[in-house]
């Protein structure tokens, strides 16, 4: 039983959710799936999928399980064997990325349309899901086509960063822009287009956050930035001021065999975000790079190897050159949009 009450400010976010974002139709039937800590934006999002007029089963993890998951309750996963659309808003928690990888290969096989909103707070709801997401679609479009065409990306920043990949020829560029189709699950908010790369070499300064539960344990790194050096697209070297989160980083990234090899390569397009608030899930959609180290999403991206970890760095105030076409110039697109 979700709470009955919520901030009414929660609603423009969650209708762009329910109905801009996975444009569900009341004929459909549709899973939420949510815990404590979000239980209020969870309820802002029943009100909206009661208001639609669809049908929906909603529920707490901690009904079901204890924290932090060992794997997705077989009540969560048997819903969603009966849904066209599934939401998780939920605060991820150390361990449960195996339980989460359980739920989206249930979206994958059925193609169902999925929004992924792990670590979804109210700030978040009241930014970037207000975002004009027809718009942020529209730049994505006009990024994934550039990026698609191009041989090399540069992505540079004030603070040191200075890396260079080379795209894989066989690789797709995937557009999550906010609108979610059943060809790939988004997060939400929206705003990103990303493949996997064929190699990364250089510096990555990570001024911006780190992903997973890291991110909850350490915020933004603006005054504390870890910087990593990449050599053929495996993580050499990690080093930052504070030493807890560089050693934890590293280890994190040696969990298996390719937990240190870049599987993801990424710039943000929501156009309603212009700094950091220490929030992986939106900090990753501010116009600019992000990298990911782990799971490359080979379903989506044809890349043809796996990890069982996936973390997610983000900079800040990119200047970004797809081949030689310069495209972005301390976080601001050149681009018409």
């Amino acid at each position: 039983m979700l709470l009955a009450t919520f901030d009414p400010e929660l609603l423009p976010g969650a209708r762009n959710a329910v109905r801009t974002c996975l444009r569900i139709d009341p004929s459909e039937r549709v899973t939420l799936i949510t815990d404590k800590a979000c239980e209020e934006i969870a309820a802002a999002l029943a009100h909206e999928l009661t208001d639609l007029g669809c049908e929906f089963m909603a529920f707490r993890l901690e009904d079901f399980a204890d924290r932090p998951l060992a794997g997705m309750p077989e009540v969560v996963l048997s819903d969603m064997e009966l849904s066209s659309v599934s939401i998780f808003a939920v605060v991820a928690q150390q361990g449960e990325l195996h339980s989460r990888m359980q739920m989206t290969d249930v979206v994958n096989r059925r193609r169902m349309r999925h929004a992924h909103m792990v670590n979804i707070e109210k700030r978040i709801m009241m930014q970037g899901m207000r975002a004009d997401f027809h718009r942020v679609d529209a730049l994505s479009v006009q990024v994934r086509d550039i990026a698609a065409s191009a041989k090399k990306i540069k992505a540079t920043t004030a603070n040191g960063t200075h890396i260079i990949a080379d795209m894989h020829p066989d690789y797709k560029w995937i557009k999550t822009s906010g609108i979610i189709s059943t060809a790939k699950w988004g997060n939400l908010p929206g705003g990103e287009c990303f493949t996997s790369p064929g190699e990364v070499n250089g510096v990555f300064v990570i001024d911006g956050v780190v992903g997973d539960y890291l991110c909850a344990k350490y915020g933004d790194l603006r005054n504390t930035p870890l910087t990593v050096k990449i050599e053929k697209n495996r993580m050499v070297w990690a080093e930052s001021k504070n030493k807890e989160l560089r050693d934890e980083f590293w280890a994190y990234c040696h969990t298996d065999e390719n937990s240190n090899r870049v599987g993801e390569f990424a710039i943000g397009t929501n156009l309603a975000l212009d700094n950091v608030i220490g929030n992986i899930l939106q900090d990753e959609k501010i116009p600019g790079i992000h990298i990911a180290f782990g799971n490359p999403y080979g379903a989506h991206t044809g890349a043809d190897w796996w990890s069982g970890t996936h973390i997610d760095v983000v900079g800040r105030k990119f200047n970004i050159w797809a081949d030689d076409r310069q495209i972005m110039r301390d976080g601001h697109f050149l681009l018409e949009h």
